[in-house]
């Protein structure tokens, strides 16, 4: 299916998600990334991202994606993933931590 429609967000963070499972975290971190950048960012991958950084110990780079993630919530209106997002980054701590 992705090969057929290679710009579908929720197909790429589908295979995110199972690369993440299988232990292809570079592989699924560079997918979650790229729907960051895309011209309308799919929220639900900075949410993902920071998760997967936080399980493999990449404290700051959680907190930064997670800050991102945040920012592309509250301007497309997303106040629930916003939230959702705020109360994970405060779970993480400080940044050093």
């Amino acid at each position: 299916m992705l090969a057929e429609q290679p710009e579908d967000a929720f197909l790429r963070y589908g295979l995110a998600i199972e690369l993440d499972k299988e232990g292809e975290h570079d592989r699924s971190l560079a997918l979650l990334a790229g729907l960051g950048r895309d011209a309308e960012p799919y929220v639900p991958a900075f949410f993902m991202a920071g998760q997967q950084l936080s399980r493999l110990s990449r404290y700051n780079e959680a907190r930064a994606v997670l800050r991102d993630g945040i920012e592309h919530a509250r301007r497309a209106g997303d106040s629930h993933a916003a939230g959702e997002m705020s109360e994970f980054l405060a779970s993480l701590g400080a940044a050093g931590e």
